[in-house]
């Protein structure tokens, strides 16, 4: 994962990035906001750790009961809301189970779903990561800055 790739795309397509982090708790956001004059591309965030937050940003509560947080309709939803309320052209948000606990057969530790906005198209992806709770976070901020830069290529 390369930040400053990110940061020079950006800049260079004049666009902005904004964050909707679960799992993470941030942590999309502290690496963003870690390079000097990331103000110029970088708008902010939200963290929606809790259902109650998520469904603030504008993430229905359906989507929550009938597929669960950790889901493809939910990240796609988190990423849609903030992008629709910041007006940034970029969102990102990631949803998922960090562990040590919280995981099922269904959904395990590991299990992180993504979502990412444009103004004219939501993506998702999922990856499952193993280790402890902080690698899996780690990987899982470095995945969704990576796929960022695909799409921003």
């Amino acid at each position: 994962m390369n930040l400053s790739e990110v940061a020079r795309l950006l800049e260079l397509r004049n666009e902005t990035l904004v964050t909707i982090e679960s799992c993470t708790g941030g942590g999309i956001a502290a690496l963003c906001t870690s390079i000097p004059g990331s103000s110029v591309w970088f708008d902010g965030g939200w963290v929606t750790y809790s259902n109650e937050m998520k469904m603030k940003l504008g993430v229905p509560r359906v989507l929550i009961d009938d597929h669960g947080a950790v889901s493809k309709q939910v990240a796609e939803a988190m990423a849609a809301s903030g992008q629709a309320e910041s007006g940034a052209d970029w969102a990102i948000s990631v949803t998922g189970v960090a562990g040590p606990g919280g995981g099922s057969v269904e959904k395990p530790v590991g299990l992180v779903w993504f979502g990412l906005a444009s103004k004219s198209a939501v993506y998702s992806f999922k990856r499952y990561f193993r280790g402890d709770r902080e690698t899996i976070r780690r990987q899982t901020v470095e995945f969704a800055l990576e796929q960022l830069t695909l799409y921003l290529r």
